[in-house]
């Protein structure tokens, strides 16, 4: 499975970023594999249309699941879930370690 992370840095021990669209940095885990690849989004400037992008950029990761804090917007949710991408929620105050620990638990709730 293949695992985005919303985060504010670039390890397992980095916050995680509780907003979709304007995230600090995307942090792609594939847990066959254990790759872990930290990915910086660049959303500075933008005035609309973040969390559509940042969607786009997401999808390019083929990502089975995304994890973050307060979820995606609306534009951006009817992109991933035409991916067939989950998003999971309720990692917001939460490390990136403690949000995989916790949907490994189902402990975070499922936007889609």
């Amino acid at each position: 499975m293949r695992i985005v992370f919303t985060a504010k840095g670039k390890t397992w021990e980095s916050p995680m970023d509780p907003r979709f669209g304007r995230m600090e940095t995307m942090i792609v885990y594939d847990e066959e594999s254990g790759e872990f690849q930290p990915v910086e989004i660049h959303t500075e400037g933008m005035e609309h249309g973040a969390g559509l992008q940042t969607a786009q950029k997401v999808i390019e990761q083929k990502p089975d699941v995304i994890i973050t804090g307060n979820g995606a917007g609306e534009k951006a949710l009817k992109l991933l879930q035409k991916y067939n991408v989950k998003i999971y929620i309720g990692a917001g105050d939460m490390t990136v370690k403690e949000a995989y620990e916790a949907f490994r638990k189902n402990r975070l709730h499922s936007q889609y």
